[in-house]
């Protein structure tokens, strides 16, 4: 979705991860997609921080959250990994809590779901889809604020508006 806005040249694999580069702007821009399993997504942005990104400053981590309702999402400027294997993961190799994330709800889990991979991993029903895609736009400018004004201010700006699918409609 952001590389395809930003028409960044494709992901191209280098190590446990795929890259594409460009600029937003006045903004160099790194995407990293981990290629490998959730709970080793801190590997992806260790090399990142290894390189002098200052992930209170200049990360992003973009995660689905099945304790976010499906429709919402919400960003933070740090916190705990509230069970995400993929946020603990980062947490461990940064040695902090303190990064920005957007966080995007794909909740709730069904109640008779026994394994919450099996969830997590599915993909999305057509009505799931509907619900989600016209979110994409609105996401993206998050990210957008995020770049050029920082995660307080994005956070402003966007976590209301990100909750506002998940209300009943009223019209």
């Amino acid at each position: 979705m952001l590389a395809d806005r930003w028409s960044f040249p494709p992901f191209r694999r280098q190590g446990p991860v795929r890259m594409a580069e460009g600029a937003v702007g006045a903004h160099r821009v790194v995407l990293v997609k981990p290629h490998t399993y959730m709970n080793r997504s801190g590997t992806a942005v260790a090399a990142l921080a290894a390189a002098g990104v200052a992930p209170d400053r200049e990360l992003l981590v973009l995660v689905d959250e099945v304790a976010i309702p499906l429709g919402a999402f919400r960003l933070r400027a740090r916190g705990s990994a509230g069970g995400h294997n993929g946020l603990r993961s980062v947490e461990a190799s940064l040695r902090s809590r303190d990064y920005g994330r957007l966080r995007i709800g794909i909740g709730p889990v069904p109640p008779d779901l026994e394994d919450l991979t099996d969830f997590v991993l599915a993909p999305f029903a057509r009505a799931e889809l509907e619900r989600l895609e016209p979110l994409w736009p609105l996401m993206a400018d998050a990210v957008e604020c995020w770049l050029a004004d920082g995660i307080e201010t994005a956070m402003t700006r966007f976590n209301q508006a990100g909750t506002r699918s998940d209300r009943p409609d009223t019209d």
